[in-house]
């Protein structure tokens, strides 16, 4: 079966899934129904979709004023309410709200997509079944050099010539090694045995062979506070491409599910900084005009450097520490 053909079946299964209607006394959002099972593209044949949700932003509200004890209230202070929970981290109502998605991502994404361990997972089994094969192969302005100053990142990109020696290597490393995996297994990608005279490999055993840009998929259900915290680390700029890729995909889908929560998260996450005590007393040395050297003093090198960075602050102060434990 060709791509092609595999995206046509499962836009198929996706029409078939939009069809259907049922009736609901739930709330439902009109923005989020418009692309309910819809496939967002991501990366080169991976996606996401929205499978269910549960709730919107009248849910925080309801939680809310149900601890309150106040009963209803007007829905033009939704908006004020919803910006004061999300300015104090009170974050049990942002719980109510939940979603699903179904997800397809390269191996090594889904293992640090999984360090975050709030939500539901149900994941391809490939005990069970044989992986399709597909391979995440990164665009040539992707490929990069070994940051100097950050061991998780990339800085300059590779030139061209490397850059296509290095897809190349890729193609064919993930090409090989399903090859050994399919004659392990003795199965071809859609079950057929290869070979009556040879017993096959379980698939337990021989999925250890494939490549970490393999494709997998799964299901991911999360409520709205765990998803924002997902997204204010994987959205980040400091976030690796590929996951990054997805997480923005999940902002615009989160912006339409809940519009007002949306926009105090970004307001007070995503847009947003963390300051130590001692960072707080130099701005606010700096803001009264006295003098902010012995703050900067207890300030290592890196989180002065963070600092300035952050505030645009001028670099006249050589006092802060070298060194961080």
């Amino acid at each position: 079966m060709s791509k092609n053909e595999k995206i046509h079946g499962e836009d198929s299964e996706i029409e078939l899934s939009r069809a259907e209607s049922f009736p609901t006394r739930r709330a439902t959002v009109p923005a989020l129904e418009e692309v309910l099972f819809t496939r967002i593209p991501i990366l080169d044949s991976g996606f996401i979709r929205v499978i269910d949700y549960m709730g919107d932003d009248a849910a925080i509200v309801q939680a809310a004023r149900v601890s309150y004890g106040r009963g209803t209230r007007k829905v033009s202070e939704d908006r004020g309410l919803i910006r004061y929970l999300m300015r104090h981290q009170h974050t049990t109502p942002f719980e109510m709200p939940s979603i699903k998605f179904h997800v397809k991502l390269p191996i090594f994404v889904a293992r640090q997509w999984i360090r975050h361990r709030t939500a539901s997972v149900n994941e391809y089994s490939a005990r069970y079944s044989i992986l399709e094969r597909e391979f995440y192969l990164p665009a040539p302005d992707q490929l990069a050099e070994q940051s100097s100053s950050n061991r998780q990142g990339r800085s300059t990109a590779l030139t061209l010539e490397d850059a296509q020696q290095v897809l190349e290597l890729l193609a064919s490393d993930a090409q090989r090694n399903y090859e050994h995996y399919v004659w392990m297994l003795n199965e071809d990608e859609h079950g057929n045995v290869q070979d009556d005279a040879r017993s096959g490999l379980a698939r337990e055993l021989a999925r250890m062979n494939l490549t970490l840009n393999t494709y997998t998929q799964w299901y991911w259900k999360t409520d709205l506070h765990n998803l924002f915290n997902f997204l204010r680390l994987r959205a980040d700029t400091h976030a690796q491409y590929e996951i990054r890729i997805y997480a923005q995909a999940m902002m615009q889908i989160a912006s339409k599910w809940v519009p007002m929560s949306f926009e105090a998260f970004e307001e007070y996450r995503l847009g947003a900084v963390s300051l130590s005590r001692t960072a707080k007393q130099v701005l606010t040395a700096m803001l009264c005009g006295k003098d902010a050297s012995p703050y900067i003093a207890k300030l290592s090198k890196r989180e002065w450097d963070e600092l300035r960075s952050q505030f645009g602050l001028p670099d006249n102060n050589s006092g802060a520490g070298q060194s961080e434990s």
